[in-house]
């Protein structure tokens, strides 16, 4: 294991860019130890934390010294932990990273530097660039503007906290519990801004809303970012998550999520990993769903590095509704693991739910999806599914559906399956004048159509067949019109 101090490369990349060398923190380590990883970053937070917290609201400052005290009791997940049995997050924290602390700012605009919108879909379309939300600029406060007029909220969560304390404070950090994973607590400790979204009770957010994840540097970085997502009685939105790289250097980032359902409230959430293999993507995405509340989340990873996925959905209210589908394509010597876990709190309550996997060379998938059925939840349903294609000897899927039901006028099931690509099905297409390559295509991509089905975007519905079958054919899937993607 390296040291953790920047190195010359680094050092050089930071003069090219201008960039003070006391601008950014990095861990240091006097003898090279897995324990001193984790304190190299609690002394950074003691040492750094007025800095941290400077103009920064109090609801946001509030729980930050719980955090950090949650995590050095934690310290970094590794395969020691039953839900990271195959992914040792913490070897990713060795990199001798940077802390964007003072806040340096954006100096592009991302409008014209990054655009990547998706072809056909007009949205709401907004930026963060490593932790910053970018609302500086005319497009973002045209786009904050038009969706004032009906009430809604919009814009960084660092600003927003400050004008509507009583909003955030109400929401943040309620339902993304810190005990559940040690880097949300990391995040929690050190995350300053995002996106933050506030609909009002019975208004509809007719256009989606794109957010736009843009890590960008010339030295190794990370990036902690926070969005608190709120959907008062009847409202409704669709949130469409992108994320990609503007370099090859090494990118940690560790993004959290709250997301509140309000009573009959109607939410989508579609999330596209769209990176690198120098990414390590770390997303934790928590739920609470009210009463008659309907919401879909739909994760696919394309292209990546290491991504480990948490959602935790807790269905709180009667006749609450849930679909939560992802897709994974993997192949060189990508590693993507997604664990989730739906709490049904609640008697009525539905949820269905599937992931699948194609993996190829030495690509490594994890699924770890648990199901907890409450002892009063009666009348619950709830599905649970896994099926995934080994396309290579060296791929490696390791899957582990959980039920744990404590009622018993309940409908549940759970499975998985791990296999090849159906040889009958094969030679069905090869007797009819297919090639094997495009044959293969074909079946893959009616494998994962099931997910892309579940997309209730036709506009983005089209986009991502479209993304899936050029990954599949060895092309690029990058989005058209994107400038750092070219």
């Amino acid at each position: 294991m390296p040291a953790l101090l920047p190195s010359f490369a680094q050092q050089s990349a930071r003069n090219k860019c201008k960039i003070p060398r006391n601008e950014f923190i990095e861990p240091t380590l006097n003898s090279i130890q897995m324990s001193n990883i984790e304190k190299s970053y609690i002394d950074i937070y003691r040492d750094c934390s007025s800095a941290i917290k400077k103009d920064c609201p109090d609801v946001l400052n509030a729980c930050r010294d719980e955090a950090m005290s949650v995590f050095e009791r934690m310290g970094l997940p590794s395969c020691g932990l039953e839900n990271y049995r195959h992914t040792d997050l913490s070897k990713r924290f060795e990199t001798d990273f940077g802390l964007d602390i003072n806040r340096l700012g954006v100096k592009a605009n991302p409008y014209t530097s990054f655009r990547c919108d998706v072809p056909g879909i007009n949205s709401h379309l907004f930026f963060v660039v490593n932790d910053i939300f970018c609302e500086e600029t005319d497009e973002a406060k045209a786009e904050i503007e038009a969706l004032r007029e009906s009430g809604v909220i919009v814009g960084s969560l660092l600003r927003c906290a400050a004008e509507y304390p009583e909003i955030v404070g109400k929401y943040y950090g309620k339902v993304a519990d810190m005990e559940s994973d040690s880097t949300v607590a990391f995040n929690t400790a050190f995350a300053k801004d995002g996106l933050f979204l506030y609909v009002p009770e019975n208004v509809a957010v007719e256009k989606p809303i794109q957010l736009v994840n843009v890590m960008s540097a010339s030295f190794d970085l990370m990036a902690n970012s926070r969005n608190l997502i709120i959907l008062e009685k009847g409202a409704s939105a669709k949130l469409l998550v992108c994320g990609h790289t503007n370099s090859k250097v090494n990118f940690l980032a560790n993004r959290v999520t709250e997301v509140f359902a309000g009573e009959s409230a109607v939410y989508e959430h579609y999330k596209l990993e769209n990176t690198n293999d120098s990414m390590t993507n770390i997303g934790s995405l928590f739920i609470d769903q009210q009463a008659a509340s309907n919401v879909l989340v739909n994760d696919i990873t394309l292209h990546n590095g290491l991504t480990r996925n948490n959602v935790r959905i807790n269905l709180n209210g009667e006749h609450a509704e849930t679909v939560l589908c992802g897709m994974a394509i993997g192949d060189k010597k990508e590693h993507i693991d997604n664990f989730t876990y739906i709490n049904h709190a609640k008697s009525n309550c539905n949820s269905r739910e599937l992931y699948k996997y194609v993996l190829n060379d030495e690509a490594t998938g994890v699924f770890a999806g648990r199901i907890l059925v409450d002892k009063d939840s009666q009348k619950t349903v709830a599905l649970q599914n896994n099926k995934n294609i080994c396309g290579s000897a060296t791929a490696k899927m390791y899957t582990k559906p959980q039920l744990e039901i404590y009622a018993d006028d309940v409908k549940c099931s759970h499975g998985a399956t791990v296999g090849q690509i159906d040889e009958t099905a094969l030679f069905y297409l090869r007797a009819r004048g297919i090639s094997e390559k495009e044959a293969k295509m074909l079946l893959m991509l009616a494998f994962t159509d099931d997910v892309i089905e579940n997309i209730r975007l036709e506009a983005l519905k089209t986009k991502i067949r479209h993304l899936v079958e050029s990954r599949f054919r060895g092309e690029s899937s990058k989005c058209n019109g994107c400038d750092i993607c070219k």
